[in-house]
């Protein structure tokens, strides 16, 4: 029995829209549902089957699961509107060095020597965190998607030249030979839909007859090219 849908997971701050797009001018047969996951929960939910493929930030424990790098994200402070920051349009890890650092426990920034002195309370969740920046604990390091998402007014964010990068990927199940998921795999890759894996069923063979009438079609047409006369013989007549 073929699947009658795919799940996309996506964690906060991932965008799926151009996919989500694609796959719904591709396979208007097939609903793409969209499920949101936790940063923390994406592995996991991929591998009990929860969905079918994920956009997630990878996670240390990826096993049994197949992980296809996308993009790199910049890496910024979230820091009150009025804090010194926000007068220059970037700063430094050196510029962060010594100030009040959150740390959420879904911290999915791998910057092991991450500038800043972490506070003794650790956040839940990033949105948690976000709001200790807002009473003025201390700045947030995060990937931009989710400085967008959780934004305020009375907040703002610049830039880390020198953080490392936070990496986004596709991940599915290792070995999974869903024919579905091997087309969005497809899609996220950019195959064009003609491709030999980027579409969900081949093209159908001509038979013979048809063959042998486009030979046909195609030497009458060559034929009468090379009959037509030319700008130069019609002038001489």
């Amino acid at each position: 029995m073929n699947p009658t849908s795919l799940t996309l997971g996506y964690v906060p701050g991932g965008t799926p829209a151009k996919w989500v797009r694609v796959w719904a001018e591709r396979r208007p047969d097939v609903p793409l549902l969209l499920h949101t996951v936790e940063a923390a929960d994406a592995a996991a939910a991929v591998r009990e089957g929860v969905v079918d493929v994920a956009l997630l930030r990878p996670w240390p424990d990826t096993e049994g699961l197949a992980v296809i790098p996308l993009y790199e994200e910049t890496t910024v402070v979230v820091v009150p509107k009025d804090h010194v920051f926000s007068a220059v349009d970037e700063i430094t890890s050196a510029d962060f060095v010594g100030e009040p650092l959150l740390l959420p426990l879904d911290d999915v920034v791998a910057w092991a020597d991450a500038p800043g002195n972490p506070i003794d309370h650790r956040p839940e969740t990033t949105k948690d965190a976000i709001e200790l920046v807002a009473a003025g604990l201390g700045g947030l390091i995060v990937p931009q998607s989710l400085a967008r998402l959780y934004h305020r007014k009375d907040l703002t964010y610049r830039r880390i030249s020198d953080a490392p990068t936070c990496p986004v990927s596709l991940a599915f199940a290792e070995g999974l030979q869903s024919e579905l998921v091997e087309e969005f795999v497809g899609i996220v890759r950019g195959r064009r839909p003609g491709s030999s894996r980027g579409q969900s069923e081949p093209a159908p063979k001509r038979t013979a007859r048809e063959k042998a009438l486009a030979k046909q079609a195609a030497r009458a047409a060559a034929g009468k090219v090379a009959r037509k006369p030319g700008r130069a013989q019609r002038g001489r007549r």
